[in-house]
């Protein structure tokens, strides 16, 4: 009983999983993203991937208290899923900056150079990242991320939001493509969507990103 009990204490002070605030006003992104269509998107649908990872935790726990199975292959699987989600929404928040406010325009600095290097231009980067994001499988996401090993930025096409993940690299800049980003606003045009997305993107935010590795 008082092992149990012990046991209960330490999980109710474990950590969760907590939706972030956007770091900017919900209409800030018009008109590229309407404050309905970013509204939706960060109060519903993130918040569903923090509740849902923070569920499939919550089974773990209870299942470790009670000494009882739990089908790990599904529910890791799940908790992939919802970690994945939260995660990818988490750096999609700030990578965007108001249009003529810090969002748009072209890189500068450190990230410049780098994509200069593995592109050859930004018009090039940006073509090859707009066909990841509308060639998606699916739903999922495009990312820019960097790989340590060799140096290099690398363009990752990611299903859902757990699949074709490069392990261990750092992601720079995300774009989501799940039609919950943009239903509201472009309808199933997800084209449509990933051109107004260059018209936000924060390169302050992803140069800070470049810095820290």
């Amino acid at each position: 009983m008082i092992a149990m009990t012990a046991q209960k204490m330490v999980t109710e002070s474990l950590k969760k999983y907590e939706l972030p605030p956007l770091p900017y006003a919900p209409d800030a992104l018009e008109p590229h993203i309407s404050k309905e269509q970013l509204s939706l998107h960060h109060d519903k649908h993130h918040q569903a991937y923090v509740t849902g990872a923070n569920a499939n935790l919550e089974r773990l726990e209870k299942a470790r208290q009670e000494g009882t199975d739990v089908d790990m292959k599904a529910l890791l699987k799940e908790l992939s899923f919802n970690i994945g989600g939260h995660i990818l929404h988490t750096l999609f928040w700030p990578g965007m900056a108001p249009a003529g406010k810090g969002g748009g325009g072209t890189p500068g600095g450190a990230l410049a150079d780098l994509i200069d290097r593995e592109w050859g231009s930004f018009d090039r980067f940006k073509a090859e990242f707009s066909k990841a994001a509308a060639s998606v499988e699916g739903s999922g996401w495009a990312a820019l991320a960097y790989c340590t090993m060799t140096d290099r930025p690398m363009i990752m096409q990611i299903e859902k939001h757990n699949n074709n993940v490069y392990p261990t690299f750092q992601i720079l800049m995300v774009l989501d493509v799940w039609e919950h980003a943009y239903y509201v606003d472009y309808k199933n045009n997800r084209g449509q969507f990933v051109d107004a997305f260059w018209n936000v993107a924060n390169w302050d935010e992803v140069n800070r990103r470049l810095e820290k590795i």
